[in-house]
């Protein structure tokens, strides 16, 4: 993964969720998949990941897989360190978030949902 790929990801998940009707959930989406990127650029060894964008009815989630077991975790205390609130963040502006460890144990996905609150669009008479 290299330093350019978070702004690529933006762009293709921006484009895939306004063109599925879903740009209200856009920037939250956004912002939750750059920490999870940066995450993997800071904590994953070989910077390696798979991500995948699924629509679900009325909202997004967004899984990223990678092979490094070690498991993510919020940061706590004073907030005031350059690092370590990716996922304080990723809580924030995501409705769902949660950890799934493989069953091998050699890696995890960690992903988020982002629900639409626009109105579901009237059915064509």
């Amino acid at each position: 993964m290299g330093e350019h790929s978070a702004r690529h990801l933006r762009r293709i998940l921006r484009l895939y969720l306004v063109g599925s009707g879903l740009a209200d959930v856009s920037d939250a989406a956004e912002l939750a998949l750059t920490e999870l990127v940066a995450n993997v650029v800071r904590h994953v060894p070989g910077r390696r990941c798979r991500i995948c964008f699924l629509l679900q009815p009325g909202g997004v989630r967004v899984e990223v897989a990678d092979d490094c077991s070690e498991l993510p975790a919020p940061a706590v205390g004073g907030g005031l360190g350059e690092s370590g609130r990716g996922l304080v963040i990723v809580d924030a502006v995501a409705d769902r978030w949660g950890v799934a460890v493989r069953p091998d144990g050699r890696g995890k996905t960690v992903w988020f949902e982002c629900l639409s609150r626009a109105a579901p669009p009237a059915p064509r008479p």
